[in-house]
């Protein structure tokens, strides 16, 4: 779990905002690109609510099990 910065946070917006790909590594199970949709609390748990950028498959993502994530350039 890390703790991610206001900069972080920022850029994380703008790629919801921007409709930009971010790769999301998470512990166990590598790395995954997807496509965020919004930022929400849930049950006090902040939420990427995502989409897989090929099938449009749907992934809940809690920043609390997020290693690290980078917006794709």
């Amino acid at each position: 779990m890390a703790n991610f910065s206001p900069a972080q946070y920022d850029a994380l917006e703008r790629a919801i905002t921007d409709g930009r790909r971010i790769a999301v590594q998470r512990p166990g199970s590598g790395e995954v690109v997807v496509l965020p949709r919004r930022l929400r609390l849930v049950g006090g748990r902040e939420m990427i609510e995502a989409a897989h950028p090929t099938t449009g498959d749907r992934l809940n993502l809690y920043l609390d099990e997020i290693d690290a994530f980078e917006v794709v350039k």
